[in-house]
């Protein structure tokens, strides 16, 4: 057997051990998909040069059934090293960064996380095993409802989806113990950093759409420590902040 296959047979075994918050899920591991996690995991995650760590949110990625997330038309290449098209122009991100998004918000089986940009609904599935409550935004309402759909039926009772403008947040159901930011505005909005308690991390892309940086944001004494931590490339945040944007450009002057 290659090192490569030891390591992928060793994380099915890892996997079918490690704890997870959230009871949903349970299963998966034993469909016809859990050999090619355990090789995204060995390969793209936890393999020298990508350094995720987390034992608990590798346990996670390799449970949670990322194939369930994208057309039927690509499961074959759902645990490929890349991002994938789920329509209406939005993506399922690379696996990669979603592990290495969600081992920096440092998730704990008590958090409350806030998402913004469901998408296809995977990160709020992998948030899902980690956290007690997962809260997600997606503007584009057909998204959104076929993300619930999903979520809904596999099982991941902790997690509460709503088809809106992420911009505002989700006030109702403020303070956060982290947020998690899936499309890009070219600043951080003012109503997360509100809704982050004290203490809190936030990792968000900021950015024009050729020039954005991951952001990792703790806050502490209500103000932001903020560090750059990847040059990433996202789909803008749309709705509030590009009127803000737009907003933003400035308007000729008109001749005297």
């Amino acid at each position: 057997m290659t090192r490569s296959a030891l390591l992928v047979a060793a994380w099915v075994v890892i996997f079918a051990g490690c704890e997870v918050a959230a009871p949903c899920l349970g299963a998966a591991t034993n469909d016809a998909f859990a050999l090619a996690r355990g090789r995204m995991v060995a390969q793209q995650l936890a393999e020298p040069g990508r350094d995720i760590t987390n034992a608990r949110v590798l346990a996670a990625m390799g449970k949670v059934p990322r194939h369930e997330f994208v057309p039927d038309s690509l499961r074959s290449r759902a645990y490929d090293d890349y991002p994938l098209p789920i329509g209406q122009g939005q993506t399922i991100s690379q696996p990669f960064l979603v592990g290495f998004m969600t081992e920096s918000l440092q998730p704990r089986p008590s958090d409350r996380v806030l998402e913004i940009g469901t998408g296809s609904g995977y990160q709020a599935a992998v948030l899902a095993q980690l956290v007690a409550e997962v809260y997600t935004i997606e503007i584009i309402e057909d998204l959104a409802n076929q993300a619930a759909a999903i979520l809904k039926r596999l099982g991941c009772t902790n997690v509460h989806v709503r088809a809106g403008d992420g911009f505002q947040g989700w006030p109702q159901a403020a303070p956060f113990d982290a947020i998690i930011v899936t499309c890009a505005p070219e600043k951080v909005p003012q109503p997360l950093v509100d809704q982050l308690k004290e203490g809190g991390r936030m990792i968000i892309p900021v950015g024009s759409a050729w020039n954005q940086e991951l952001m990792l944001l703790h806050k502490h004494g209500g103000k932001l420590e903020q560090q750059a931590v990847l040059p990433v490339r996202f789909v803008p945040m749309t709705g509030q902040a590009a009127r803000k944007s737009q907003d933003q450009i400035a308007k000729p002057e008109r001749a005297k």
